[in-house]
């Protein structure tokens, strides 16, 4: 843990889980409530940091420091939002993506802590608070989990750093007199849905809500008040021309500029992408069309190989007729030899006879 800029502590934080590794910076802003709430600046600071990383000749590479997300925790009070945090959620939610959580909630009871729940996610709507919103997906399997993460907002959670041994088995949890709660176990608190929403479900999506919704956001307003303050400096020195950056050219037409550039790259991309797609369509084809020319020919070859057998065949069966035939007749002619034998046999035996 480190103290940074505006007296903000950070926290680097290694997770590591089945060969993946990824650090997340944890940020701690004192002075809440206060007129100087460091918080309140420390999103825009970070969004400025990249808009002027942005702004650089060579953007190859930008450290991205943006805050993704907000953990707002609200005192277990059992009374709803304070004043203070609704008029600080309204001025989050145009920054960041707000994820509401019950702070110590193993000081509640269950009933006590779902009326909590209830009561929150009410003042939340009437207020209308933006807090984080879980992306639609035809998935049946995500749309179950989305729908679990949002039955259980905002999110009662128990922190510790103490190891408990609980039927043998070591958990990190509280003691109490009346028996233990496991900050991992689902049903003493949610802060395995919060994990795995953070790191394993939801974290490019959170990504994705800060840059394309947040950031250019803040953005937007940031060169629009910019272009604003350079038209009204140059009308009092009676001239209507917008301020220009370092290399002549006002941000709106550097802007527009940057665009024709991307658009430009993005086509011819997408104009070589379509090339080698039609190539690897052509040796596709021409694979197919060798392959069916190939079985066509070993089909004929069959054909004749059958053929040129039936043939065969034919032809020994015709010379087996012919000689069954033969054989037949020679043993009609053999029969009628050996007839003709005994007929003049038995002539011969009447005349010695008589």
């Amino acid at each position: 843990t480190v103290v940074g800029e505006q007296g903000v502590e950070q926290s680097k934080v290694l997770v590591k889980e089945g060969g993946v590794q990824l650090l997340l910076t944890i940020v701690d802003t004192p002075g809440f409530g206060d007129p100087s709430d460091t918080g309140k600046y420390y999103i825009d600071s970070k969004f400025e940091d990249y808009l002027n990383a942005e702004s650089r000749v060579n953007r190859r590479q930008m450290p991205d420091n943006r805050v993704q997300c907000c953990l707002y925790f609200i005192a277990p009070s059992g009374h709803g939002l304070k004043p203070l945090d609704i008029e600080f959620m309204k001025w989050l939610h145009e920054k960041v993506n707000i994820i509401p959580l019950i702070a110590k909630a193993d000081t509640m009871t269950p009933e006590e802590c779902q009326q909590f729940k209830k009561q929150i996610m009410k003042e939340i709507q009437e207020h209308k608070i933006k807090i984080y919103e879980f992306p639609e997906t035809d998935d049946e399997e995500e749309m179950r989990m989305v729908r679990k993460i949002k039955d259980h907002l905002p999110l009662a959670v128990v922190g510790s750093n103490t190891i408990i041994e609980v039927n043998g088995k070591r958990v990190r949890g509280r003691q109490y007199p009346w028996g233990v709660a496991e900050v991992e176990n689902g049903e003493h608190c949610d802060f395995t849905i919060l994990r795995n929403m953070l790191i394993r479900t939801h974290m490019q999506d959170l990504k994705d809500v800060t840059n394309n919704v947040h950031y250019e956001n803040y953005r937007s307003k940031k060169l629009a008040a910019v272009t604003y303050s350079g038209v009204e400096n140059n009308k009092n020195k009676g001239q209507l021309t917008k301020p220009e950056t370092a290399d002549g050219m006002s941000p709106l037409a550097q802007m527009e500029e940057e665009r024709r550039e991307h658009e430009a790259k993005m086509k011819k991309m997408e104009q070589e992408m379509e090339q080698v797609f039609e190539m690897k369509v052509k040796e596709k084809l021409q694979k197919l069309r060798d392959s069916e020319a190939e079985l066509q020919r070993r089909h004929e070859q069959m054909k004749k190989n059958l053929e040129a057998q039936h043939k065969e065949l034919e032809e020994k069966r015709r010379q087996h007729e012919e000689e069954k035939a033969s054989w037949e007749a020679q043993q009609r002619i053999l029969e009628q030899q050996k007839l003709d034998a005994s007929r003049t046999l038995e002539k011969n035996k009447k005349k010695k006879i008589f």
